[in-house]
């Protein structure tokens, strides 16, 4: 086998990330954006790791698990919602078996047997709703096609460029695509023109929208350069005026003329309402801002935390470090039972919300730090008795790694959402004297190939005694001793 050859075979399975693993030729290979058992056409691109990769050209036939018609129109083009013709079952098998392949290695390690380590397998628990579920969407202006008309919507799978119009996006709430549809036709006939990339040049760059799933307060903010004029006037109006089940509660424009291809604001105009929209879950307040973190499948991210809650279990008048805590959802849930609860996260926008909602909340022993926890953990004066880890994708730092192992807190809660970067802090978790107590995954994206994996550790220099908690509800995820 070498580079450009074509090549037909059956996907035997699916690593994580959407990595389809199957033979061709008598040799290893590796294709995205496939499902288990579809026979697949590729040409050959390089090896790496052992296996040739390769970029997927035809399905040929569909897999015996497609027992579905695709629930929009972008399938497969779009590239986001890969599984949709996958019953959800069958998705939740899938993900569950890929997060054990990836952790048993330090788990077999940790427990000298693979029947001891596949116990501690605590399973997977589903999303509450599997389709119109994510509370935000950051829409890209382009074209479809070079030089076509002026498209608002998402990137086409394997494209930095085209853009393709959304219309019936699955995984949001309906009134995402009535909002999108209208202001793509709106931008259309104003004459103004997309920012390109490469040159520079232009003026439209993205929407965001976000909504509540509690509320259905409505947020919309309109991201372009100064390098053009624009109605911000008749925008606010079409979208005051649209169909929507939600309440538009805020309608913003954003400048930005940076050469970064990131939504960011670099000064803000507030053209209706307010720049915050107000989310309730597990009987708590919070306020969000156009950047600031919060999970984008509220209803699944009460089942997640209820999980975190349960491995959690007592924490009376302790001192807990909530780490990468974003708008402080895990710090307050923590704040009723515990002593002292510190929250450290490195985007000053979701710390000053974090605070606000506290003090909404009517929360005083919480505490949010704004700075990298690799700095901040240095000028921290208390150690914990307890750590909750919540980091971006890419894991935690291996020096900031090295400071929270450090503290011997007797126990940890990491929750990740990429569990290749589970496995690698896992492996120095287990190096550093914790052993896993017991692993279980919550699905906060169907469709998608992303899996969210929460992890129980605890120190073995330490007397360690798991108490049972099973919440009631969701309101009793707020544990009282």
């Amino acid at each position: 086998m070498k580079r450009n050859d074509l090549c037909t075979g059956a996907v035997e399975r699916v690593d994580y990330p959407g990595k389809g693993i199957l033979t061709a030729n008598g040799a290893a290979c590796e294709v995205k954006n496939v499902m288990p058992g579809q026979e697949i056409s590729f040409r050959v691109k390089k090896k790496k790791n052992g296996r040739w990769q390769g970029n997927l050209l035809e399905v040929l036939a569909p897999s015996p698990l497609e027992t579905r018609k695709p629930a929009c129109s972008l399938f497969p083009k779009c590239g986001g919602c890969m599984y949709q013709t996958m019953a959800y079952e069958e998705q939740l098998s899938m993900k569950y078996e890929q997060v054990k392949r990836l952790l048993m290695p330090s788990l077999k390690t940790q427990t000298g047997s693979e029947a001891a380590a596949e116990s501690l397998f605590k399973g997977i628990d589903g999303s509450p709703s599997e389709f119109c579920y994510r509370n935000k969407m950051e829409f890209s202006f382009g074209d479809a096609e070079k030089d076509g008309p002026l498209t608002l919507g998402l990137h086409q799978k394997n494209s930095n460029y085209n853009i393709l119009p959304v219309t019936d996006c699955a995984i949001v709430h309906p009134d995402f695509n009535v909002i999108v549809t209208a202001v793509q036709s709106f931008f259309r006939a104003s004459g103004n023109t997309y920012y390109h990339k490469m040159s520079h040049t232009g003026g439209l760059r993205s929407l965001l929208v976000r909504r509540t799933a509690s509320t259905g307060e409505i947020l919309a903010a309109l991201v372009a350069s100064t390098q053009e004029k624009y109605d911000l006037e008749g925008f606010k109006n079409l979208i005051l005026s649209l169909p929507l089940e939600g309440k538009v509660t805020g309608i913003l424009f954003m400048e930005n003329d940076s050469v970064a291809d990131v939504v960011q604001s670099q000064r803000t105009e507030i053209l209706y309402g307010r720049d915050t929209i107000r989310e309730e879950m597990l009987g708590l307040s919070f306020e969000i801002t156009p950047f600031s973190f919060f999970q984008t499948n509220t209803k699944g991210a009460e089942v997640l935390y209820q999980t975190a809650g349960r491995m959690i279990g007592d924490v009376d008048n302790a001192t807990v470090f909530d780490l990468y805590s974003g708008t402080g959802t895990i710090a307050q849930m923590l704040s009723k039972a515990a002593g002292r609860v510190i929250g450290v996260e490195i985007v000053a926008e979701a710390v000053e919300a974090a605070r606000k909602n506290a003090s909404v909340n009517g929360i005083t022993n919480c505490e949010f730090i704004a700075g990298d926890v690799l700095k901040v953990l240095d000028d921290i004066d208390v150690r914990p008795d307890f750590l909750v880890l919540d980091p971006p994708r890419d894991g935690i730092h291996p020096d900031a790694l090295s400071k929270i192992i450090a503290y011997q807190a007797d126990r940890i809660v990491y929750i990740s959402c990429k569990p290749t970067s589970l496995a690698r802090d896992l492996a120095a978790f287990l190096s550093g004297g914790y052993e896993v107590q017991e692993i279980r995954c919550v699905d906060m994206f169907p469709e998608t190939v992303h899996i969210e994996t929460v992890c129980l550790l605890y120190h073995q220099k330490k007397e360690f005694i798991s108490v049972p908690y099973e919440p009631k509800d969701m309101s009793d995820l707020i544990m009282l001793k």
